[in-house]
C-alpha cells in the first residue's frame, strides 16, 4: 500500500522487461526511437531559432526651415541683365540675393541670409556644368540646393543646335548622384525650366525687345519674331517641346530621390513684360526674380506634392 503524500514512480526492471509482452516492448522501443528522431514532427514541437523583423529605415523627413542655401545655376539665378545692360547682379537673384526690392528666398527662409547663402551659378551655363556646379557647393555643406538651368539648353542658334532630352537627362542624373554622395542629407529645389514660347508671345508686344533680340538672343526660339509663317512656328514648338522634354527628365529623375522636390509651376506661371528685364526682354527683371522667390518659397515650405 502507497504511503500518501509520496509520489508514486513506476521503475521498469530488468525481470520486467523480459517478462513483458511482446506488444509493450515494442512499444516501449518505438516511443524511444521517435523521441530522439529528427524525422516525423518532433521539430515542430521544439522551439526554432528567434525571427527578428528587419529593421526598417525611417523615410528621410522634408525640411521645411533649412539653415543655408546653395544656388546652382544659369544667367537667371545670379540676375543677369536685372540691373544694369550686360552685368550678373547676384544681389537680386530669386535663390540668395540680399535684396528686399527681391525678397529672395534666403531672405524668407534664413536669419542672416548673408553668411549662410552661396552662389554658384553662372551666366551661359548649360545642364553639362551642373557637376561641377556641384563640386564647388559640397564643400560649404548647404542644407538645401537650389536649381534652375536648362534656358541655355534650349536657346541656341538654331533648333539642330539644341542638347538632346537624353543628354540633359544624363547630365542631370550625374549631378543628382554626385551631390547625393557628397550631401546625404541636403535637400534639393528644382525648378522648372521656363515656357520660352511665353517669353516670345509676351516679349515680342515690346519694339525695343525685339530689336535686342536681333544682336542674337535665343536665336532658336527669338529669331524673327514677327515672322508667323508656318515654318516659323514649327521651329518654336520644336523648342517649346524640348523644354517640355527637358521639365520631364528633372521631374523623373527628381521623384528617385526622397530629399527633392520639382516645381512645374516656374514653367506654368504666366508671366508678361512686365517681369522680364527692360535691358533684354529676355531675362527676368527684378519683378520676375520676386516671383521667383515666391514660386520656390511655396514649393519648400508647403506640405509634400501629391503622388
Amino acid at each position: 500500500m502507497r504511503k500518501i503524500g509520496r509520489p508514486f514512480r513506476h521503475r521498469l526492471t530488468r525481470s520486467a522487461l523480459r517478462s513483458a509482452t511482446p506488444v509493450v516492448t515494442a512499444a516501449a522501443l518505438l516511443f524511444s526511437l521517435a523521441g530522439c528522431s529528427d524525422g516525423g514532427n518532433s521539430a515542430a514541437a521544439r522551439p526554432g531559432p528567434e525571427v527578428t523583423a528587419p529593421s526598417v529605415k525611417p523615410a528621410p523627413v522634408w525640411r521645411t526651415d533649412p539653415g543655408s542655401i546653395a544656388a546652382l545655376g544659369d544667367s537667371i539665378t545670379v540676375g543677369f541683365d536685372a540691373c544694369t545692360v550686360l552685368s550678373d547682379c547676384p544681389e537680386v537673384s530669386w535663390s540668395t540675393g540680399t535684396s528686399p526690392k527681391v525678397d529672395s528666398l534666403a531672405r524668407r527662409l534664413l536669419e542672416h541670409p548673408a553668411r549662410h547663402s552661396w552662389n554658384y551659378a553662372r551666366t551661359g551655363a548649360l545642364m553639362s556644368d551642373l557637376p561641377d556646379q556641384v563640386d564647388a557647393a559640397k564643400a560649404r555643406r548647404p542644407e538645401l540646393v537650389t536649381v534652375l538651368i536648362g534656358a541655355n539648353d534650349a536657346c541656341r542658334s538654331d533648333v539642330r543646335a539644341m542638347t538632346s532630352a537624353a543628354a540633359y537627362r544624363a547630365d542631370f542624373a550625374r549631378a543628382m548622384k554626385k551631390l547625393r554622395r557628397a550631401l546625404p542629407r541636403t535637400q534639393v529645389y528644382v525648378a522648372a525650366v521656363p515656357d520660352l514660347l511665353r517669353l516670345w508671345s509676351e516679349g515680342r508686344k515690346n519694339p525695343l525687345g525685339k530689336q535686342v533680340w536681333q544682336l542674337g538672343i535665343c536665336g532658336s526660339m527669338l529669331h524673327d519674331p514677327d515672322n508667323l509663317t508656318e515654318p516659323a512656328v514649327s521651329r518654336r514648338e520644336k523648342v517649346r517641346d524640348r523644354v517640355v522634354a527637358y521639365n520631364e527628365a528633372l521631374k523623373d529623375v527628381c521623384a528617385e530621390d526622397a530629399l527633392c522636390r520639382f516645381d512645374r509651376s516656374v514653367f506654368d506661371y504666366r508671366f508678361t513684360e512686365r517681369q522680364l528685364s527692360s535691358w533684354d526682354w529676355f531675362h527676368p527683371g527684378t519683378r520676375g526674380q520676386e516671383e521667383l522667390a515666391a514660386l520656390a518659397f511655396r514649393t519648400i515650405t508647403g506640405r509634400a506634392p501629391e503622388e
